[in-house]
């Protein structure tokens, strides 16, 4: 508190309890005036594939970050004195101050060469993250308190940063200081046009909310609200703007310039603009005589889409409690079969959509439980049938003469993982099985790459990696990044025998509730000696919203207190 405000204090101390409690609201009131503005939580990939997030940043004192203009002429003497910025506060030592760019106009990774960078350049797809925050000049900089989800300071890349830098380090900064900047003013084309043209919500708004969102955010859905009517939406419409610009949601994104998969859920740029503006236009019901929403029907979300399928394994019955946070559920289910059985494809009927959050299945020898020799090998192979996510109902086929192999007397290993959602429930899944007539010429496996580590208390970026080489050509299906609580980021790449790389997919925002298995849109062919990476890291800090205690070093184990560095690769063999 203010020493002024402190003496007003003091002089009011004996006039009563009326007087005191107002002149306390009046002096909070106008010191909220003071304080420096606060600003929306975003989220943002950088030219070379790793994430960063506002509040993912707590480990540090503040965030410092430059817009980027690559056309602007004046661009290049801006980044030599943020880089010289950066450089005077790493050598003096404050290890706490982050230096990032933003690439304002979004021009994506084929028009920009991070190489001549020695900073990080941040990807504002759409320029919806440089619009939120107001940038309107090349080479502005603002200064970001993490904690506090405040702005310190707003200008040029001058001796002003430092001040600012060095008033908050010792002490705070009372409010935003605001310094014009002088050089290339930023355009916002689709927001000028969305703002004289609002977008229309029956026809351009709700059909990107029925194809991204509304399979799980419906009646009996996994999603914690019902996204089933105009209504509903614009009265969601802070929560659903914060999440789209903070990459929380739609879940299971994934780095788009390395690999693809029907199973990631991509948002583009112009669908991302559509729905923020629409919002930021306060959300108009337009002059639609449907509602879109209102017209949905998900009646036939227990259908079998290939058919009645040869075998139904029938679930366990599961109690998932009304409320708390449920750890992860493990059954085995015995199979009937007295000889091998070669499955082609799969489809899980849940339960109850509401909970069931994801499910994993594996085919194990009588004396195996889940793990299997994942509990003690870094290195194994195994039989993985398929996963279950929310979302739209698929059956997986697996590629032309490929199978999974169920051989007789072998059991089903299923890892359940629910969410609560406010009632108690009982859920039973039911998974259906197709079999191939005749054994197919190549048998569907998978791959574990680990890594058997200890994570140290209040490490931030704990990297880690774990190889295997293939002696025999194989053809790569599909991945699967596994970690706890503390994960982080997790890529999949590979070195071919004449010694180049390959990228293949990259999880770089990791999410302990969301494990989908991404089957690859285009298989990969790796050739005999190819070595497999599993590269990433584990994030063990403050800046981790998940972690249950930064303070504490965490082993290598397969439970959920634990922590795994896992990457499942899904192949085959072919014709050699």
């Amino acid at each position: 508190m203010h020493s002024r405000m402190r003496t007003l204090l003091l002089q009011k101390t004996f006039a009563g309890p009326s007087v005191l409690l107002a002149l306390l609201a009046t002096l909070l009131s106008a010191s909220s005036f003071g304080a420096p503005e606060r600003v929306s939580d975003f989220a943002m990939l950088d030219y070379g594939g790793e994430f960063h997030q506002l509040s993912r940043y707590l480990h540090r004192d503040a965030l410092v970050m430059m817009s980027f203009d690559a056309d602007c002429p004046d661009m290049d003497s801006h980044i030599s004195r943020f880089q010289t910025l950066n450089e005077q506060w790493r050598q003096q030592g404050e290890a706490g101050i982050s230096f990032v760019m933003i690439d304002s106009y979004g021009l994506g990774r084929d028009a920009v060469s991070v190489e001549d960078y020695s900073l990080p350049l941040l990807e504002d797809t759409g320029q919806l993250i440089s619009e939120s925050l107001e940038i309107d000049q090349a080479g502005q900089v603002l200064v970001f308190d993490p904690v506090r989800s405040t702005l310190l300071y707003r200008g040029p890349a001058s001796d002003e940063v430092g001040e600012v830098l060095a008033d908050f380090l010792d002490g705070g900064v009372e409010q935003t200081v605001n310094v014009p900047t002088q050089s290339c003013e930023l355009s916002y084309p689709v927001r000028q046009q969305h703002r004289v043209s609002t977008p229309d919500y029956a026809l351009e708004v709700a059909p990107i909310i029925i194809e991204n969102c509304a399979e799980c955010h419906r009646q009996d859905g996994v999603g914690p609200f019902a996204m089933d009517s105009h209504i509903m939406l614009m009265g969601w419409s802070p929560m659903i703007r914060e999440v789209l610009l903070n990459k929380r949601m739609p879940p299971t994104q994934v780095d788009p310039y390395i690999g693809h998969s029907n199973n990631a859920r991509y948002i583009s740029a112009e669908e991302l603009q559509t729905v923020v503006h629409w919002i930021d236009a306060g959300a108009p019901r337009g002059d639609g005589e449907t509602d879109p929403l209102e017209q949905l029907d998900f009646s036939d979300r227990k259908q079998w889409l290939l058919g009645e399928p040869d075998y139904i394994v029938t679930g366990p019955e599961i109690a998932v409690a009304s409320t708390g946070v449920l750890d992860y559920d493990f059954h085995t289910v015995e199979l009937p079969f007295t000889e091998d059985r070669w499955v082609r494809a799969v489809q899980y009927q849940a339960g109850d959509e509401s909970v069931l959050h994801h499910l994993m299945t594996y085919v194990v020898p009588p004396d195996e439980d889940f793990w299997g020799p994942e509990r003690n090998n870094e290195i194994a192979t195994r039989r993985f049938l398929e996963g279950y996510a929310p979302g739209k109902i698929e059956a997986v086929e697996f590629p032309a003469d490929t199978g999974v192999l169920i051989p007789a007397g072998h059991r089903l290993a299923m890892q359940f993982h629910y969410v609560t959602n406010g009632r108690s429930t009982v859920d039973q899944t039911n998974l259906g099985l197709y079999f191939h007539d005749s054994p197919p010429k190549y048998e569907k496996l998978t791959q574990i790459v680990a890594s058997h580590f200890t994570v140290p208390a209040q490490n931030n970026d704990f990297e880690l990696q774990a190889d295997h080489r293939f002696d025999e050509e194989v053809v790569v299906i599909g991945v699967r990044a596994h970690m706890h609580y503390r994960g982080k980021r997790m890529k999949f790449t590979a070195t071919l025998p004449d010694g180049s790389a390959l990228n293949l997919f990259s999880v770089p925002a990791y999410n302990y509730g969301w494990q989908p298995h991404y089957l690859l849109s285009e298989p990969v062919t790796l050739p005999a000696g190819t070595i497999i990476h599993v590269v990433g890291a584990l994030d063990n800090s403050a800046s981790n919203p998940t972690n249950p205690n930064p303070d504490a070093s965490v082993p290598f184990g397969i439970f959920s207190w634990e922590e795994m560095f896992t990457g499942y690769w899904s192949y085959y063999i072919p014709d050699q």
